[in-house]
């Protein structure tokens, strides 16, 4: 027999070592639960820049790619990329990988509208675009 085998206290010991085993078991299998995540901050989804930075963080990652090529991550997981866009609809996959083999895929589209230079002439009183003041210009008939 245990001396102590009723104690409340050796009950609330060994239940507390339990729970902290426990626990501790799940923060180090996170990465084998849940896998790869790619979080990109860019909230901004039309530009008029043609050159951005693409940045965020990957957390329990191997290895990231943006559209097929390797990017430099820190060992916080921060990325922090240059990309130059093109007009129009522009689709920017990044694809982490963790040491299981595991996949993760996030799409960032961003929509760029570059600033027209081009600026049209225009009167400064206006009366060339307006139909009524051409014809207010018009030489009344003469009576006779």
């Amino acid at each position: 027999m245990l001396p102590y085998r009723d104690s409340r206290i050796t009950t609330i010991a060994i239940v507390v070592f339990f729970v902290l085993v426990l626990g501790y078991a799940y923060f180090e299998a996170r990465g084998l639960l849940y896998g790869p995540r790619i979080t990109v901050s860019s909230g901004t989804t039309e530009v008029h820049d043609p050159f951005i930075q693409i940045k965020g963080t990957a957390d329990r990652i191997s290895s990231l790619s943006m559209n097929g090529k390797q990017i430099n991550v820190t060992e916080g997981g921060v990325f922090d990329e240059p990309y130059l866009l093109s007009p129009g609809l522009n689709r920017i996959v990044l694809d982490a990988t963790d040491k299981y083999g595991r996949r993760r895929s996030q799409v960032v589209q961003i929509v760029y509208t570059p600033l027209s230079t081009d600026s049209t002439p225009s009167t400064s009183s206006g009366q060339a675009s307006s139909p009524q003041a051409t014809t207010s210009t018009s030489t009344p008939p003469v009576a006779q």
